[in-house]
């Protein structure tokens, strides 16, 4: 009976899902041929840095729109994203008083139409707090955030008009959901035509023991969270990485026992600096990576992974170096689409980043086709 609603639900509402894929400015050199992007609804450049609009100054994408927008469908909205990891100055200045974020918003307006943009994203990482910033200014200096981050969305979109779209990154893990809260999620919702949920980078490295960067229970998990605040769940879209985590263990834990729940060693210091025990590497021909003892095990795990079935992540326990690896696979992915996207009505997906994936596309083809199905 579940599998026949889902296929029902599926087939009445494929053609509409969306396909939102983020373009970023260090892994734009190598990007599909235009077939593979056919199904991209939404193509997002980022970034934006988010102190630009407290001035009103100009910034200079990394591509031209038009250049930009020749790489997709007439249909795709083309989109730039403000902020990102470690830039959330701009906008904790921006939301000081009332003068500021109409200030903020108009500017934005500004770029959008003089750019040529269809919309913005706002990628702030994280209103109220838990962002790189976190030990030099904590989280208690920000707690008014929590109130100006919705005024400040509202400002925006009434600042860039209807035809435009607004569309926000948020976090995947609770404990960064300061700002989402059931009193704040209505008014944070309302104004927006997409949530971007960031449904990776479940472990990071603030971690100390290994667990699924991304996973179909982690993900569902986060998409809970935002429907119990007040997120109408066609505005949501899930989130993929194009990217594998990698995470040192201590060589005195258990892992080969317990590969799931190890411990790692120091992954951030006091300062809450990287160690340079954990990373990424892209599903790229050639990764930069500057670790080249992960980058060796990366080619032992991609051939060894393992399915934990239950929680729904592929993952990998080096023994010879004592490295925890998690990342998604396109047969995951197509059981995302079912087991979330289907299951909690979701409006569609969203990828970080469309240049990441190079190595063969598998992971945006198995997107492409389960937005297409």
């Amino acid at each position: 009976m579940r599998s026949t609603l889902i296929a029902g639900f599926l087939a009445a509402q494929a053609a509409a899902l969306r396909n939102v894929m983020y373009v970023d400015e260090w892994h734009y050199s190598s990007l599909p041929s235009s077939d593979l992007v056919s199904s991209v609804t939404h193509a997002i450049m980022a970034f934006a840095p988010s102190e630009t609009f407290n001035s009103g100054s100009s910034f200079n994408p990394f591509m031209s729109v038009e250049s930009f927008r020749a790489l997709f469908p007439s249909s795709t909205k083309i989109m730039v994203a403000l902020g990102g990891w470690a830039d959330n100055g701009g906008f904790s200045t921006a939301v000081a008083s009332n003068d500021s974020i109409n200030t903020y918003a108009k500017n934005v307006a500004a770029m959008v139409q003089s750019m040529g943009y269809d919309g913005v994203d706002i990628d702030w990482e994280y209103p109220g707090g838990d962002g790189a910033d976190y030990k030099t200014t904590p989280n208690s200096q920000r707690t008014g955030e929590i109130d100006t981050f919705p005024i400040l969305l509202k400002a925006i979109r009434d600042a860039i008009g209807a035809d435009k779209v607004l569309s926000i990154a948020v976090p995947g893990l609770a404990r960064d959901m300061i700002a989402y809260t059931a009193d704040k999620g209505p008014s944070i919702f309302e104004p927006v035509d997409m949530v971007n949920i960031m449904t990776y980078d479940l472990m990071n490295r603030r971690d100390n023991v290994t667990k699924h960067h991304t996973s179909i229970q982690g993900s569902l998990e986060a998409v809970n969270n935002y429907i119990d605040i007040g997120m109408n769940a066609s505005k949501g879209n899930l989130g993929i990485a194009f990217y594998s985590k990698y995470f040192y263990t201590d060589p005195a834990s258990d892992c080969a026992t317990q590969p799931l729940g190890c411990a790692t060693v120091l992954l951030e210091d006091a300062q809450g600096q990287d160690t340079g025990k954990s990373g990424a590497v892209t599903l790229e021909t050639s990764p930069e990576v500057s670790d080249s003892v992960a980058l060796a095990s990366w080619s032992t795990a991609k051939a060894n992974g393992i399915t934990d079935k239950e929680a729904g992540g592929q993952y990998y326990w080096d023994s010879t170096h004592n490295i925890f690896w998690t990342w998604d696979t396109p047969d995951l992915i197509t059981q995302k689409f079912t087991d979330i996207i289907a299951n909690k009505s979701l409006g569609g997906v969203m990828a970080w980043s469309l240049g990441e994936d190079s190595l063969n596309w598998s992971e945006l083809k198995a997107i492409s086709a389960g937005v297409s199905a």
